[in-house]
């Protein structure tokens, strides 16, 4: 192991998947910010001024709800979890969740967290606790929790430790470690019906785009590559899966020309040719190959498709032996009506005064069986293989709106003075032809039915549009998206485009 990186060890547990299991689901999902009730926060956001019972419900109910629509209400066998909060107030008891599970058998999470005041022992709770109590609720039985032994405070370099790494299965949990000024990678050993299959859990750093964060992934990707290099010296063709929010796109120096080289393809290795696992040139593939470019996406920037979230599988998964990828099972667990908004982007997490919403990221995910032991030849027959070139794919797709413009809401047909601040209008995009006005720090706002709402874009075409005729119109007309951002409620116009012409 690269000496400078000799902390940045694994976290580690065995684990045992249900014996009759032959085929089994993994689900890789950033949660976008589950945080307990304690109060104490490392982010503002989550103090307990802004942050309720009544969030945290929402927040963990809808997670649940997602996982809910894989395999047919059963959820997922195996869950990788990112951007949970590592408790700021670690429980001096070592309360197991098993146990409290238990102890509030019979009691809904709702009715849970509807005593007011909350008791100190139900504040005091890591909010993992509170997402097993969801997934029982919704009726996906009990999940065994593997989480790293990362304790609050500050990373070596200052940074604090705020959102961790966490591994649900039906599975019992074993050890952890750590790693070195970075969210630790959650490794785990699963054994399904005897074949042991190897988990990791990754959350690298943010700004997919900055290359000094890059420099930092490249030590994440040090770390990981290490680590497998120890597990395919002992066995060439070990079952293993990547998982996590990896901050980087499968096409990662495409997307970003500046970048010479890429954590996730040039360091750890992942990369898009199927055939190449089977001649022996490549040890890892990356999923988002299994779809074509026109559906590749788990999360939306500045209005341009993004593939933050992964799930790499080794080439032991295409062997006849042990556990086999399912071909062609991956998929974007993007539910509309549910987590997904009109335009099919994640309808993400929002708080306020009312919470609603989901994640800024889709769950991904894929299927894994136990190899056919009667099977003929070493490799399992592939339809269609990938043969593609990590950087070498079509450019960054952008969200199209054509068709929901063409039936955006009009408030002048809804009921007179709607007040569309509810959950059941966040995500919708809507018509709007209204009063406006340049506010404060040059913010264009909107008046709808007697309440002000903010305009933002991130096309600064569109910002200085939006002022101009603010300043020259008395209304505004054009296409927008409810969101809100911060607890504000506010109207979303993806591009310059989606204003349209003023008397």
């Amino acid at each position: 192991m690269n000496t400078r990186l000799r902390a940045a060890i694994l976290a580690f547990f065995v684990s045992t998947l249900p014996a009759q299991l032959s085929a089994f689901s993994i689900v890789s999902y950033n949660v976008e910010n589950l945080f307990d009730l304690d109060g104490t926060a490392s982010y503002e956001d989550y103090t307990s001024d802004k942050y309720t019972p009544r969030h945290l419900l929402v927040k963990a109910r809808n997670a649940a709800k997602v996982l809910s629509t894989v395999d047919a209400g059963r959820g997922p066998d195996v869950v990788v979890l990112n951007e949970i909060e590592i408790d700021q107030t670690p429980d001096a008891t070592g309360l197991k969740v098993a146990d409290w599970l238990e102890s509030v058998k019979g009691r809904t999470l709702e009715e849970i967290l509807s005593t007011s005041p909350l008791p100190p022992e139900i504040a005091t709770l890591p909010a993992e606790f509170f997402l097993l109590k969801a997934l029982e609720d919704a009726g996906l039985g009990r999940y065994h929790l593997a989480i790293p032994d990362e304790p609050p405070g500050s990373h070596e370099d200052g940074r604090s430790r705020s959102v961790k790494n966490v591994i649900l299965s039906r599975v019992t949990a074993g050890k952890t470690h750590h790693t070195l000024n970075a969210r630790a990678i959650l490794e785990a050993q699963l054994d399904v019906k005897g074949h042991p299959l190897t988990v990791f859990a990754n959350h690298w750093k943010s700004g997919a785009g900055d290359p000094a964060n890059e420099r930092i992934r490249m030590a994440n990707a040090s770390t990981l590559r290490d680590r497998l290099n120890d597990i395919f010296k002992q066995d060439s063709a070990a079952d293993v899966i990547l998982a996590g929010d990896f901050n980087s796109h499968y096409n990662q120096t495409l997307r970003y020309p500046d970048f010479k080289k890429s954590a996730i393809n040039d360091v750890l290795g992942s990369q898009g040719n199927e055939t190449a696992l089977e001649s022996g040139k490549a040890d890892l593939y990356n999923l988002w190959f299994e779809l074509p470019p026109e559906k590749r996406g788990s999360d939306v920037y500045q209005n341009k498709w993004g593939t933050l979230m992964h799930l790499i599988v080794s080439r032991g998964l295409y062997d006849n032996k042990g556990l086999q990828y399912e071909d062609s099972s991956f998929e974007v667990v993007a539910i509309p009506a549910l987590n997904a908004d009109p335009l099919g982007r994640p309808l993400r997490w929002s708080r306020g005064s009312t919470p609603a919403g989901f994640s800024d990221h889709f769950p991904i995910l894929a299927r894994l069986r136990v190899a056919d032991s009667k099977s003929s030849g070493k490799w399992m027959p592939l339809t269609k293989p990938s043969t593609a070139d990590a950087e070498n794919v079509p450019p960054v797709r952008e969200v199209s709106a054509e068709e929901i413009l063409a039936n955006a809401i009009n408030p002048a047909n809804e009921p007179p003075k709607t007040d569309f601040r509810k959950p059941e209008w966040l995500g919708k995009v809507f018509l709007i032809d209204a009063p406006a006005q340049v506010g404060k720090r040059g913010i264009v706002t909107v008046d709808l039915n007697g309440i002000t709402y903010n305009l933002f874009s991130p096309d600064k075409n569109a910002r200085d549009r939006l002022r101009d005729l603010a300043k020259t119109h008395s209304k505004l007309r054009f296409h927008a998206q409810l969101n809100m951002f911060k607890g504000e409620w506010q109207f979303f116009l993806p591009a310059a485009d989606w204003i349209l012409e003023n008397d």
